[in-house]
């Protein structure tokens, strides 16, 4: 998804939305005022710093931390 898909999950999810990873993983999407969070199963969470970098496989989001799988 690009930002405006990702805002406009988390808007119809009532403020959150549940994404799969590759791995079968779980991240949790939610608003801080303007900005994207992204929470992993572990509880930590980041920020988007830089979103829609669009490659031909997909479109990347770079988040200010590490986010480790369940």
């Amino acid at each position: 998804w690009d930002a405006k898909g990702v805002v406009a999950a988390i808007k119809a999810g009532n403020g959150k939305a549940m994404v799969k990873t590759v791995s079968g993983g779980t991240l949790t999407l939610m608003l801080d005022g303007d900005k994207v969070l992204v929470q992993d199963e572990m509880g930590s969470a980041g920020t988007v710093t830089i979103a829609d970098v669009f490659q031909k496989n997909g479109v990347i989001h770079v988040v200010d931390k590490v986010l480790l799988p369940k």
